[in-house]
């Protein structure tokens, strides 16, 4: 199981970057512990694997733009593939681990274009509108799933019959999700349209964070209208254009600050901002810090780990 402190996105596209993730045994296991971030949120991204998760202690908030979840120690859920989502610690306590299991859905059928995949696969992942499946301890049968994901990441990876019995655990909590997913009544239509213009406008300022960008012009990228434009960061990332631009520059100023020694000045040029004084103000309002001040607890944390 990997540990790790902080996700990479694709600039191009928003998308998670999966260093570890092979072809030939397309999975990750790992273990996030978010007391270990500066700043404990896993930004706006999306991966086209599925996400398995359980947590160990604390509590996370995930998002999507169908809604938000907590989950407590002790429960778990799945995160649907190509879905937009976000997380934060949702817990003012110490000690908050999640445990992750991201694979590609043809894992468990062993390819595509099989039995497997169209009756059981598919109406999983191709299900419109499904984003979020929460599992809770108090229910019987996803206690039992929930058992069955722990147990995951208790098996000894490298050991003699490691992959093929993940398979199996794996397929029999996905049996479990389709089963709950199937039973459900409500008609959770979505607009497959939607994402694809909310990743489109994303990644525009990905690619453009540097320059002054008017929402104008992100509505163009999506050929929609900038009224429809703050509608859909609203209805989906539940924050204006403007805010998200924001905090992706933020983010990418923090990046800076950790892994150069360019000065601030350099820096708040570097990622749009315009003035340094601009730039401290709205990183003191985000992160309770100015930005030297937030270098140096960096670099004492890191200097601590080695130590």
């Amino acid at each position: 199981m990997k540990n790790i402190q902080g996700i990479q996105l694709i600039m191009e596209s928003n998308e998670e970057l999966l260093p570890d993730f092979f072809m030939d045994f397309p999975y990750i296991c790992s273990c996030v512990e978010f007391d270990k971030y500066i700043d404990p949120v896993v930004p706006w991204h999306w991966h086209h694997a599925v996400e398995l998760f359980y947590i160990k202690s604390g509590r996370v908030e995930y998002t999507t733009p169908n809604g938000k979840w907590i989950f407590p120690a002790g429960t778990g859920g799945f995160v649907n593939s190509n879905v937009l989502h976000s997380s934060r610690v949702s817990s003012t306590k110490d000690g908050t681990v999640q445990l992750l299991h991201l694979f590609d859905s043809e894992l468990l059928p062993g390819g595509i274009s099989n039995r497997i995949e169209e009756r059981y696969i598919r109406p999983l992942t191709d299900r419109s509108g499904l984003e979020m499946i929460c599992l809770s301890p108090e229910d019987p049968g996803q206690a039992a799933l929930l058992q069955k994901i722990q147990a995951g990441f208790e098996l000894e990876e490298g050991s003699w019959g490691y992959e093929i019995t993940l398979r199996q655990l794996l397929t029999e909590v996905w049996l479990g999700l389709l089963e709950l997913a199937c039973a459900e009544t409500e008609d959770i239509h979505k607009n497959k349209d939607t994402a694809e213009k909310m990743k489109a406008m994303m990644s525009y300022i990905q690619d453009h964070y540097t320059e002054m960008i008017a929402v104008d012009c992100l509505a163009r990228e999506a050929h929609i209208s900038k009224k429809v434009c703050f509608r859909l960061f609203q209805e989906n990332l539940h924050m204006s254009p403007l805010e998200y631009m924001r905090e992706y520059r933020l983010r990418k100023a923090c990046m800076e600050l950790i892994e150069t020694e360019k000065s601030i000045t350099e820096i708040a040029s570097d990622c749009g901002f315009g003035s340094s004084s601009y730039f401290g103000k709205l990183f003191r309002e985000h992160f309770n810090c100015s930005p030297v001040r937030y270098r140096g607890k960096w670099h004492d944390c890191n200097r601590n780990r080695h130590e």
